[in-house]
């Protein structure tokens, strides 16, 4: 079972999603219905809806790029490490996922919660240790999204 603590530390989400605590909560209903995998499990994660600004400083900090991006993930284990942890504990925190709410908004005929739910989804495969690197990766990770994209209706 996966769990999502929503943070939200920016009023301007709220004209795009009345309660995003409560949007995430709905969608991670579904997607524990439909993702048996590690159903025995509580794997939690952070999601911080933010701003350009706040992003760009998070990126120029951590990942040493003075830009805004649309997401970024913080996994606390390598691929490698999660499978074994997975194994052998019950409770495990897989990271942080921040995502930038005027990324979305510049995206012109879109709908907004589905370019939402793309990002985080996109965040959440990150922490699963996946990367798009290389083109094989990138194929094989955007399988997983979709796969999971499908979890959440």
């Amino acid at each position: 079972m996966i769990k999502i603590n929503t943070i939200s530390n920016n009023k301007n989400w709220k004209r795009y999603l009345e309660n995003p605590e409560k949007f995430i909560e709905k969608k991670i209903i579904n997607f524990n219905k439909k993702f048996r995998k590690y159903k025995k499990k509580r794997i939690f994660c952070t999601l911080l809806l933010s701003n350009s600004k706040e992003i760009k400083k998070l990126n120029k900090r951590f990942r040493k790029k003075n830009k805004s991006t649309d997401v970024l993930s913080f996994p606390f284990y390598s691929k490698k490490d999660l499978r074994n942890k997975l194994k052998k504990e019950k409770e495990i925190y897989l990271g942080d996922i921040i995502i930038n709410l005027e990324k979305i908004k510049i995206k012109k005929n879109t709908n907004f919660n589905l370019e939402f739910n793309k990002l985080w989804i996109h965040g959440l495969v990150h922490l699963f240790g996946h990367d798009h690197k290389k083109d094989k990766d990138f194929k094989k990770m955007t399988k997983v999204e979709k796969q999971f994209l499908s979890y959440l209706n």
